[in-house]
């Protein structure tokens, strides 16, 4: 039997698991307090960031602040659906294989109807840029005129494909890569919660070969964990991951310099 990886079991819920992205939180938190909520959102930045994750937190905000006035718990009935996929007025569209103008036309079709379970639908589209032109066309009038119980998401890695049309009728949010110390932060609390034993200079060599992507730091980390079980020793990491010590690089440079 598989186990779930550490990336899917550990995806942040609510706006206080998120790691990082502290200026979108505050953003979004404001727009949901204040009233200012946007009709459509371009998600940019690097892989592995949170756009998605974020996408779908903030569907369960929004609908549970109309029901409830807060938004810091999530985990009613309706946030569970939106987790599981399994709610009808949160819809998520994969561009990279939904690419023609025949898939916008058919959302176009069904975006008037109003929500079923929720106060708000949220159409979240990933990997927008994927989209064709002809696709980008068909969603301008609905974006340009959005019925007011509806929410559009782009999720992206490359915004700058994204037609200026489009980008002008969205509120774009810029998602940064992480830092080590973030990184590293979330891995010691995987590690507890998995009876995980690994030094901090091992995973602080995991949490440098992720290039600020959380979601490669937590693949890596399973990957380590299944191969060599609930002790991870730091010259398998190195082995593994194909990186030299940091003590001997710099004893090394150290040396040259001298």
């Amino acid at each position: 039997m598989s186990n779930q990886a550490f990336y899917r079991k550990y995806r942040s819920q609510n706006f206080d698991e998120v790691v990082g992205q502290q200026h979108i939180i505050q953003t979004l938190s404001n727009a949901i307090t204040h009233n200012r909520l946007s009709h459509a959102y371009i998600f940019s930045g690097p892989r592995g960031t949170g756009k998605t994750t974020m996408a779908r937190i903030l569907a369960k905000a929004v609908n549970v602040f109309e029901s409830e006035g807060q938004f810091q718990v999530l985990n009613n009935e309706l946030c569970t659906r939106i987790s599981h996929f399994t709610c009808a007025d949160v819809v998520e569209i994969d561009a990279a294989s939904n690419t023609g103008v025949d898939n916008i036309r058919d959302l176009n079709d069904r975006v008037n109807f109003s929500p079923i379970e929720c106060s708000y639908k949220f159409y979240i589209i990933d990997e927008a840029h994927m989209l064709s032109t002809g696709a980008f066309n068909a969603l301008l009038k609905t974006l340009e005129e959005p019925p007011s119980h509806t929410v559009f998401i782009l999720a992206t890695t490359e915004a700058h494909k994204i037609p200026v049309t489009i980008q002008s009728r969205c509120q774009h949010l810029r998602f940064r890569n992480l830092s080590d110390a973030e990184i590293l932060a979330h891995l010691r609390f995987v590690c507890r919660e998995e009876s995980i034993q690994v030094s901090e200079s091992g995973l602080s060599m995991i949490a440098r070969n992720s290039s600020g992507c959380m979601r490669d730091a937590l693949s890596l980390l399973n990957q380590l964990y299944s191969f060599m079980g609930n002790t991870i020793q730091d010259a398998q990491i190195s082995q593994s991951l194909g990186c030299c010590d940091v003590q001997q690089l710099s004893d090394y440079v150290d040396s040259i310099l001298s």
